[in-house]
């Protein structure tokens, strides 16, 4: 039993003593009361983040499309007649809101006709509709054209929340997909900005995080010899060890007070990064000096109590002797109850002649 007991505790951390409190007291670890302002924030896989538009305006050399409605005027659509120099006063007014038809022309009137404005930009359009008007079907000598857009709204709207996906890029929809993993939101503004230019007049948004969903810390509760359960904790940036034992409701029936978090060390380092915690001193004592402040990927681990660690393993040590043990009771009593049938089959038979 000495010897399981001491095979079981030879890899166990034991609790802070003074001199390492105080150590650790002089370093400059940030813990609670003396936190640090984390670096500049940096998008990943699988962060939301909201974007606003606040311009979007489309570009003067747009082309029209089918849907797009048009405030169209013209000046001097009276035409004379060429034998009596007579105004023809049967011909209407060009001054109202027209939509750009499914087949890319717009219907002026019964007296103007259709004229195919899909494709064209706004000049363009006012220059097709003048032609159009000084046709022979027509016959405008000199009409005023004035032409502009009822609404200049974007062909789809940005504002929105956006997943940043796992190949590390948004989605702005209609417009196309940006890659912002690795950025800073100032540079995934600039960079968004930039790629709206090609669709929006002097694009301008707004970007930040709404979801923290690439940065977490891990809880790891050792279970006496029966597996570990892993908790992922979101990383928000204020986290301490106490606000992560508070995430997993507290120490299990299994969990002792011992405990530490292990930082993640750079590929390659085999030198482990390790802070040990005083559990009691934190909730109990309020004591500071071991509640420290987490970064991105620190593990907290939480170690079984000794006694409960021992009975689990002597358990699983004897369980498969015992049902060895339970076949070979189960047996002979087996054969024992054959043996004292076959007996009385025997006496009985003997009797009956």
């Amino acid at each position: 039993m000495l010897l399981v007991t001491g095979t079981i505790l030879s890899g166990c951390r034991t609790v802070p003593t003074d001199a390492d409190l105080l150590e650790i007291a002089m370093s400059d670890v940030p813990r609670e009361l003396d936190k640090v302002s984390y670096p500049e924030y940096r998008v990943e896989p699988p962060d939301i983040l909201v974007i606003e538009a606040v311009n979007n305006i489309r570009p003067a050399n747009d082309p029209l499309r089918a849907g797009d409605q048009l405030v169209i005027r013209v000046g001097n659509t009276f035409p004379i007649d060429p034998d009596q120099d007579q105004i023809l006063n049967e011909f209407k007014y060009i001054n109202n809101i027209f939509m750009v038809q499914s087949d890319g022309s717009v219907d002026l009137g019964p007296e103007y006709h259709s004229v195919r404005l899909s494709g064209l930009t706004l000049d363009q359009a006012k220059t097709a509709i003048s032609n159009h008007l000084k046709s022979k079907d027509i016959g405008l000598k000199n009409p005023l054209v004035a032409i502009s857009m009822q609404t200049v709204q974007g062909k789809q709207p940005i504002t929105g929340e956006h997943l940043v996906r796992p190949d590390g890029t948004i989605s702005l929809g209609v417009y196309g997909s940006v890659s912002v993993a690795g950025l800073t939101l100032a540079q995934i503004k600039a960079t968004v900005e930039e790629h709206l230019a090609k669709f929006i007049h002097k694009p301008e948004v707004n970007a930040d995080v709404l979801a923290y969903n690439s940065k977490v810390c891990y809880v790891i509760t050792d279970g006496g010899g029966f597996g570990e359960q892993v908790v992922k904790i979101p990383f928000t940036g204020n986290e301490t060890v106490l606000d992560a034992v508070s995430q997993i409701q507290g120490l299990s029936d299994v969990s002792s007070k011992q405990m530490w978090v292990a930082r993640p060390s750079p590929a390659g380092t085999e030198v482990a990064q390790v802070l040990p915690v005083d559990y009691r001193a934190i909730t109990q004592d309020a004591i500071t000096t071991t509640n420290y402040q987490l970064f991105p990927g620190d593990r907290i681990y939480i170690k079984a109590d000794n006694k409960i660690m021992i009975d689990n393993f002597i358990a699983k040590t004897l369980a498969p002797i015992n049902r060895i043990a339970g076949f070979i009771l189960l047996g002979n009593g087996v054969v024992r109850r054959l043996q004292t049938n076959n007996l009385g089959s025997s006496g009985s038979g003997s009797g009956g002649f």
